[in-house]
């Protein structure tokens, strides 16, 4: 069963891999690891609504837990009777109120924050602290050497009072818990509203009292020794990092940051991470162009150091324009298959990034620029410089000293430091700052567009390319498309696909294609720059007519970005045309990349294929079929303006093994 962690505030960043980490521990010890536990970080406006909500004090307070069950005796560990109710509750931790407290009593903030789930896990299970003896019971007693009770938990019964303002022991809330999943309808209970929390399913009405959740029918309690509780906070103590040797401060430290402010593996740095990111207007196809530039780079690294590449999320593209489908922080996996990527260059995830630095960080950011003084003309001079900031920064600092910003959606993430780094020239001209004049272990390059390829069309180009194959899934739904209605395989196409992409090496002109022809027709903005080369409806409806009757071909796959009164009347004068239009479910499910990548994968296996003028979503197609064997005579056409005078078709890039 899983720990479930949520960030629900932005006023300060939480390592999140610790804490969920020590949190397991804590659920283990108290044998407790079949249960789900919820674990939601909240900002001040949450605790405090929160508070004043459930136990009538509108302020904010360090911990609130709202348990599932509702246990008879403290300690007690549910025997659940089906899956649902294998939950504890949930654990609101308070963490701006605790770093508040923290920063005024000098305490490690990380420190606390595990003690303080610690203690809310407590409340979990039953155990209470509104009396002395109750305090005592729940192993934070000063006669046991741990936690002296609080100044207003009284010796008889009764609520403590308060929200606790100075400590972080907090008596649990009374009935009415916002429960992340709740269990079974007791047939007695009162109706109430649904709530939706990060435990991946709605929760059912249900009645809670006393703090705690009605108990399901047949559920039955083992017993937990009292003792295993005593253990909580030194096994919290090991699940958190243990400190580095002392040695000469980062450079983001000189900079002016405490070394409480960088994750515990910062100090002594094994692998180095890079990061970056580009314009955030800049289209899925050219994004993937700067990939290769940045692989190309960590090649040079790699010569030196250990390097990672961090893949950048996806998400808030300008052409991803379908409404109600959430389209942030979506990991490369969903559209490229990392393993193959990881046959070219080291790559993981961000989530992967954020597990094994320890919390989300960016100890350096570089936002690359050009020249202020533009370029003169004369000799090409590869060079870079950090300079001042020409443009106003994208990231802004808060009150706590860090620089927030876009950061692919993941609103808790902070960079330590930013400046700006004057290029020009191509991606390893970067690598020297990064191995001399930083010691950072977690680098971002910000706008990184900026740099150019450095080998373009040679082997080291062509190998990251090739590595960067289409996610499985979405290369067999697009075969399934291609076999149902254009009658096209891969045994009758003659294009055989090896998964290892290092062991395939396909003579050119080998592939034949399937019994259609391939269209790419870009619509929308583009064609506002490009009025001269790009063609009307009607001038590309005559040219695929004439290359339907040229090649013999009856059907015709077109892939368009053209608004729905453009399509249909597409439809009116191509009748047959053939178009991959997904179903609600499957746009939620493959997303407008993964749908991109789907019409990528079928124009790459037409007979014949046409693309638009200088689109980079023509380029990538040009760049599959040549790995998959394909004539240049039938990939590398475009279509022309009707004004248009001089109409060049596109260069021939072979392949390089």
């Amino acid at each position: 069963m899983s720990v479930v962690l949520r960030n629900a505030q932005r006023a300060v960043p939480v390592r999140r891999a610790p804490l969920r980490r020590a949190v397991c521990a804590l659920r283990a010890a108290l044998g407790a690891s079949r249960f789900d536990v919820g674990l939601v970080c909240a900002g001040n406006g949450l605790m405090r609504r929160l508070n004043g909500a459930y136990r009538q004090r509108p302020e904010p307070t360090d911990v609130l837990s709202f348990p599932f069950h509702r246990v008879a005796a403290a300690g007690e560990l549910p025997r659940p009777s089906c899956r649902e109710e294998y939950n504890l509750g949930d654990i609101f931790l308070g963490v701006e109120y605790i770093h508040q407290q923290c920063r005024a009593t000098g305490e490690d903030f990380d420190g606390v924050l595990v003690v303080t789930a610690a203690h809310g896990l407590c409340h979990l299970l039953g155990y209470q602290h509104n009396t002395k003896p109750e305090w005592q019971q729940r192993g934070a007693g000063g006669a046991d050497g741990g936690f002296p009770p609080p100044a207003d938990v009284p010796e008889g019964g009764g609520d403590p009072g308060g929200a606790e303002p100075a400590h972080r022991h907090q008596p649990p809330a009374p009935d009415r818990g916002p429960f992340l999943r709740e269990p079974r309808r007791d047939p007695a209970a009162a109706s109430r509203p649904r709530t939706e929390g990060p435990g991946r399913r709605r929760g059912r009405p249900g009645r809670r009292g006393a703090g705690m959740a009605a108990q399901g029918p047949g559920c039955r309690f083992l017993p937990l020794p009292p003792v295993l509780l005593l253990l909580l906070l030194g096994l919290a103590a090991l699940a958190l990092p243990p400190p580095a040797a002392a040695q000469p401060p980062p450079a983001a430290l000189r900079a002016g940051h405490s070394a409480s402010s960088l994750p515990a593996a910062a100090a002594a740095p094994r692998t180095r991470y890079l990061l970056y990111d580009v314009n955030p207007p800049e289209g899925f196809n050219l994004r993937r162009d700067v990939y290769i530039r940045i692989a190309s780079l960590l090649k040079t690294l790699l010569k030196s150091e250990n390097w990672v590449l961090v893949l950048p999320p996806w998400g808030r593209l300008y052409h991803w324009q379908s409404p109600d489908i959430l389209q942030v922080r979506i990991p490369w996996s969903e559209f490229f298959d990392l393993p193959s990527l990881n046959r070219n260059i080291p790559v993981i995830e961000y989530e992967q990034f954020l597990a094994e630095s320890g919390g989300p960080f960016i100890e350096q950011i570089y936002v690359l620029q050009g020249y202020a003084e533009g370029w003169k003309e004369g000799t090409w001079e590869e060079k870079i410089d950090e300079r001042p900031c020409i443009d106003q920064l994208m990231y802004s600092k808060d009150k706590h000293e860090y620089y927030r910003g876009w950061f692919w959606g993941y609103e808790e993430t902070r960079g330590l430091n930013v400046s700006c780094l004057s290029v020009q020239g191509s991606a390893s001209i970067v690598a020297p700052i990064l191995l001399k004049n930083t010691s950072a272990q977690s680098v971002m390059l910000d706008r990184a567009e900026n740099l150019l390829h450095d080998h373009y069309g040679g082997k080291d180009y062509w190998n990251t390319r090739r590595s960067m194959v289409f996610a499985k899934h979405l290369r067999v739904v697009g075969d399934k498309f291609r076999n149902k209605f254009l009658q096209s395989t891969d045994e009758a196409d003659r294009t055989h696909y090896k998964e290892d992409w290092t062991q395939m090496k396909v003579k050119t002109g080998t592939a034949l294609g399937g019994p259609y022809l391939g269209v790419h027709l870009r619509r929308k903005d583009f064609i506002w720059g490009h009025r001269e080369d790009v063609p009307s409806l009607q001038g590309a409806v005559k040219k695929i007519r004439s290359l339907l009757e040229t090649h013999k071909l009856e059907k015709v796959f077109v892939a368009t970005d053209a608004v729905e009164e453009e399509v249909e009347l597409l439809k009116k004068l191509l009748p047959e045309m053939v178009r991959f239009e997904a179903s609600w479910e499957e746009l939620e499910l493959y997303k407008d990349g993964g749908l991109a990548v789907i019409d990528q994968w079928i124009c790459a296996h037409a007979r014949y294929f046409i693309g638009t003028s200088v689109s980079t979503f023509s380029f990538r197609i040009h760049e599959e079929r040549e790995i998959l064997g394909f004539d240049p005579k039938t990939t590398y056409n475009r279509f022309c303006g009707e004004k248009e005078k001089n109409c060049e078709q596109p260069t021939h890039w072979k392949i390089v093994y």
